[in-house]
Parts: structure tokens; C-alpha cells; sequence
């Protein structure tokens, strides 16, 4: 229930043009070569999503803020990949973006075409909505197909659309794709607290791995299943005392340099003999 009255909150204090950035509070002792980057993070997540999203993004920046092994150089990229991955690309995302390009007079706006599986669009509403849509494709087998959506400027029932699309940002965080954002993002941050506990010097690795993430469909997914098999084959085994691996930095470098395939056999090769070679010294 507290979701849905976030919902109409939000979509009131849009009609009613509040936007406020002085809303959002930044961590006390937030170093001053972060300050710019978290200041671009948070109107980059007010326009993404609300005040109070921006505020999520500083209250998880607040936990690295005078962490032993936290440089400002770390710090400056784990504010910067933070706020790439919180602006996670969908459809709604897409459509804001559109909504925000330039119009030329006299040139008529780019239609922009896009593919999607059917299972990622659902996953893009809220669960009241996407979870009985998901198991209707997953029924009828076609959760899997991808269409093609346009978004364009080119008509008033271009821009109508993409404004209704943009407008349903305010259910984003009510959305599957929204919840297993979420819990990524916590994993990412705790891994990289452990590394700076357990093993310091592979945290800047742990750090970049954020990277492997982006954009959406084949290479988002790709990106993600690589990410965890990395994480859970190589880095969290040495964190949890189970595997030692000398050059862990190094060891994560070269499983992410692994080209990937749909079913990650390559990587899963790749991370058993990094592990045996381990193992046996």
C-alpha cells in the first residue's frame, strides 16, 4: 500500500512542479572531490525518478565515507558507477530520453526502434500488473519473443505515447526489473565492502566489475549472468576464506575478458582452471 501512495505523492508533486534538489541530504563528510560527482548523481536520478530515489543513492554513498582503503579516487568511481547503474536503462528510461532530445525546425525528429523481449517489458510494470502478464507469456511460451517498439517525436501520438511511458517511471520502483535492480546493486556495494576488508587489493576490480552491466536485452542479460558466476566463482570464495587466490585483481581481469556465450560456458571453463591453478599451489 505505502508503494501505490508513493505513486500518487510523486505524480502530484510533478503536476505541481516540485522537483526539489535541496530535498536531498549528502552525506556529512562526503570528500570534496565526490561532491560534484554525487551532485550530478542526484539531478541525473531526480530526472530518472524522484527526490527520494536521489536521497537512496546518497544514504549508499554514506557508507564508504571515511572507510579505511577508501580513496578519493575509489570513492569518485564508486559514486560514478553507483549512479550509472541506479539510471539503469528500460523502456521508460528510453522514452524520457526521447521526450528530452532537441527538436531541429524544419527536420523531422529520428524515430528511434528498439527490440525487447516480451519478459523484459513486462518486467519494466508493476507487480500488480507484470508478474500475472509474466506467467500468461510463460504459459504460452513466448515471454522469450522480442518486438520492436518505436519511440518518436514525429507525431502527437508519438510524443502522447512517449509521455505515458515516461510517466509510468512513477510505478518503476513497483516492477520486478526495478527489485532485482535493487538487490544487485546491494550485492555489488557489500562485495565491495568485504573486498576492502578481506582482500584490499582486489577492490578497485571488485569496484570496475560494475561495468560488466549495461544498457538492456542479450547484453544486459549476458552481462549480469557473467557478473555473478565472476563474483561467486572467483571473489567471494577467497572473501569467505574457501579459495586463495594470489592476484585476485588480476584473476577477475582475465575471467572478465572472457568472451561470453548464452549458456556462460566459456566463463565457467575460464573460472575452473583459474580455481584449479589456485587449488594446486
Amino acid at each position: 500500500m505505502t508503494g501505490f501512495t508513493n505513486v500518487i505523492r510523486s505524480t502530484i508533486r510533478e503536476v505541481a512542479g516540485i522537483n526539489d534538489v535541496a530535498a536531498v541530504e549528502y552525506p556529512a563528510g562526503l570528500p570534496a572531490a565526490v561532491r560534484p560527482i554525487a551532485q550530478d548523481a542526484v539531478a541525473l536520478l531526480i530526472d530518472y525518478q524522484s527526490p527520494a530515489y536521489a536521497q537512496l543513492y546518497c544514504d549508499r554513498l554514506r557508507r564508504f565515507v571515511g572507510r579505511r582503503g577508501v580513496d578519493d579516487a575509489l570513492f569518485m568511481e564508486i559514486a560514478r558507477l553507483l549512479a550509472a547503474r541506479m539510471g539503469y536503462l528500460d523502456p521508460i528510461r528510453i522514452a524520457q530520453l526521447k521526450l528530452q532530445e532537441p527538436v531541429t525546425p524544419g527536420r523531422k525528429p529520428a524515430v528511434d526502434k528498439r527490440r525487447f523481449r516480451l519478459d523484459e517489458l513486462v518486467s519494466s510494470l508493476p507487480d500488480i500488473v507484470g508478474k500475472p502478464a509474466m506467467r500468461l507469456l510463460e504459459r504460452i511460451y513466448c515471454a522469450h519473443r522480442t518486438v520492436q517498439i518505436r519511440f518518436s517525436k514525429a507525431s502527437i501520438v508519438g510524443i502522447k505515447r512517449l509521455e505515458f511511458e515516461a510517466w509510468l517511471r512513477h510505478w518503476r520502483r513497483l516492477s520486478t526489473r526495478y527489485e532485482m535492480e535493487r538487490v544487485w546493486v546491494e550485492r555489488w556495494l557489500h562485495m565491495i565492502d568485504r573486498a576492502l576488508t578481506k582482500r584490499p587489493d582486489a577492490v578497485v576490480a571488485v569496484v570496475r566489475s560494475a561495468t560488466m552491466i549495461e544498457g538492456y536485452g542479450t547484453s544486459y542479460r549476458h552481462g549480469m549472468a557473467a557478473w555473478h558466476q565472476i563474483i561467486d566463482g572467483l571473489a567471494k570464495p577467497n572473501f569467505d576464506g574457501t579459495l586463495d587466490i594470489a592476484d585476485l585483481s588480476g584473476a577477475i581481469e582475465r575471467a572478465r575478458a572472457v568472451p561470453r556465450d548464452p549458456k556462460g560456458e566459456q566463463l565457467r571453463k575460464a573460472i575452473g582452471e583459474i580455481r584449479g591453478h589456485a587449488l594446486a599451489h
